[in-house]
Order: structure tokens, then sequence, then C-alpha cells
């Protein structure tokens, strides 16, 4: 049986993610787009509206930026990526309009164009084994740096390859046209890795802690509130909220910080409210994203969320409608023991 002629089925969700942990899985990617930035000014220009270091880049590094407005909070996210003559900015694929009219506001008198490059054909790979895989492929994501792009090719066809943010297990992002998509699709699955549905990278997500802009992080939340430091450059220069985050930094530690939580008792919605026994009608905290999750030999209900720093240091009993949550560091680690 040729890799084009083996058939794609979803494995169930326990055995996706073991083998996102343990060994190698694959799902497509339709969630994610891109905007390009070109023109002369584009380097200075957009190192001034975001909050990591744009001009310290070398072609084919990225870094994860928030952008901000004027009192500090944060009205997006995205990684950039340098190219030779443009800059990538890769988010949420329905952020893209609004962020493109948010940052077009700020083109005045600079040589900058924006160009929407909407929802990407791709595919997500992850897992302990897939640069072994990926490499028995031809595609090198043994050399790929941490949030660093390669132009590669599969079968004489373009593919774009990024290692991705990826705190718990090795994570890629394959891009390509539809017919390299599912070719890659076919030889992946050939080569041992498993095809997960997206719940299982999901769940991925809360094992790994990153929080997701517009569930996690939303225009009400200040950068030091997330606890995604990788987002900061102190350093830098001047860009549009810098005021605010400096004036945090000088003066010490926000009042509420964004951590994990093991939860016993149902699966909360967003928004859930977090309290502490002695006062159940005033809010601590927030549960912003919840799963119940299968993992090899336990099952696990997980959830991000933002607490009180103060409720945190106590080490108060913290309850929800529904159970109690016990804060925990992220990434979430050693489960099954």
């Amino acid at each position: 049986m040729t890799a084009e002629t083996i058939p794609i089925q979803p494995a169930s969700a326990t055995a996706a993610v073991s083998a996102l942990l343990q060994g190698a899985g694959f799902a497509a990617c339709d969630s994610l787009g891109f905007v390009r930035v070109t023109g002369d000014d584009r380097v200075r220009w957009l190192n001034g509206m975001v909050t990591n270091s744009i001009q310290s880049l070398t072609p084919g590094q990225g870094c994860y930026n928030f952008f901000l407005n004027a009192q500090g909070r944060i009205q997006g996210d995205a990684t950039a990526f340098l190219a030779e003559s443009s800059i990538l900015l890769e988010t949420g694929s329905e952020r893209i309009p609004a962020l493109l009219a948010m940052l077009d506001h700020f083109i005045i008198m600079d040589d900058v164009e924006l160009t929407g490059l909407g929802p990407a054909r791709g595919l997500l790979v992850a897992g302990p084994k897939s640069p072994a895989i990926l490499a028995q492929l031809g595609l090198p994501a043994g050399h790929a740096q941490p949030l660093g792009i390669i132009h590669t090719r599969f079968a004489d066809a373009p593919v774009d390859l990024i290692f991705a943010h990826s705190p718990l297990v090795p994570r890629f992002e394959l891009w390509a046209d539809a017919a390299t998509i599912s070719a890659l699709s076919h030889s992946l699955a050939a080569d041992g890795a498993v095809t997960a549905a997206a719940e299982a990278f999901e769940h991925l997500r809360l094992l790994e802690g990153t929080p997701r802009y517009g569930v996690d992080i939303r225009d009400r939340d200040l950068p030091q509130e997330t606890a995604q430091t990788r987002a900061l450059h102190f350093a830098k220069g001047c860009y549009l909220g810098q005021e605010i985050v400096e004036r945090i930094r000088s003066r010490g530690n926000v009042h509420r910080t964004f951590t994990g939580f093991l939860l016993q008792g149902s699966v909360p919605p967003s928004g859930t409210p977090l309290f502490v026994q002695d006062a159940p009608d005033k809010p601590v905290g927030e549960l912003t994203s919840a799963a119940s999750i299968e993992l090899p030999g336990c099952q696990v209900t997980l959830g991000l969320g933002y607490i009180r720093r103060e409720v945190l240091d106590r080490g108060s009993a913290i309850q929800y409608a529904g159970g109690t949550a016990t804060p925990a560091t992220l990434p979430f680690a050693n489960l099954n023991d």
C-alpha cells in the first residue's frame, strides 16, 4: 500500500493525546492566517507597534508579540517572522480583519503596506518523535530554531516549516499548497504519525499552558498579567503602550496572574469565577479554558485562568461553581504519577 492510498482516519481522543505526548501526531490547521508587511519602513514601523524586538531579528527568525493600546491593554497577538523583503505576522485567522484595521490606522507617512493572507493551508505536527519523522520525509526539523521558519521542499514542491512555540513537546507547522499538504498527510501517516482531531491539539494547548487570544487573553488584560514574558522586550525602545508596561515592571508585579489549575468537579465554561470559601460572593479570579483530558493511565480535568496574587501566595483553597481548583505550575507535567 502506498502512502497515497493509506486511509487517514482520526484516532480516538485518548490515542491522539497519547501520540502527541509520547510519539507524534498531526492535524489540519485552518485556524491561523498571515499578514504580510512590506515597504522600506516596515521594520522601524512595526518595531514601534509591538511589544517585542523586530529590529533584532535576522531573516528566518521570529518572535511572539502583543499589540497594545495607549492604556497598555492587549488588542491582539502575533508571531512575527522576518524575511528578506517582508515581515509575516502569524495570528488567528478570525483576527486578521481587526488586526489590519488597527495597524492601518497607524500608518501615517510611513512606507508600509499590509496584505491579509487569510486562512492558510497547513498541518500541525507535534510530539517527541515528530522531528525524526519529519526528517524521514526530508524536512529539516532538526535544524529549525525555536520560532524559526525554514523554506524547504517536499516532492519538489515548496514547503514552509515553522518550529512553533513548544513548552512541552516539539511542535511544528507545515505550510504548502493543498496537493502538497495532502501528500504530506499521507506520508506522515505512513511513517507512524497519528492523525489527530483539533480537540487533541486543544488539549495539548491546555497541557502546555499556552493562552489563546480571544479566550484566555482579552482586550482588558495587561501583558504582565498573562505571564507571557516571551512577548516582552524591555530594551527595544518606544512602542505603543510601552509606558504602562514599563511602569508595571518598575513598580512590581500586577495584582493577578495567569496560571494553571487542577480541577476536581465538573468542566466549567470560560469565564467561570473563582472564589475562596469564606467569601463566595467576591471573585478572586476566573477560569478561561478547561477540559477533561484522557491521559495514558488516568483522566484529569485541567483549567487555565487568572487568580489574584495574594490568594495564590496565601495558598487559600479555591472553589468554583461545580468544584475546586488547585493552582499548578505550567506547563502541566507528571500528571499520571
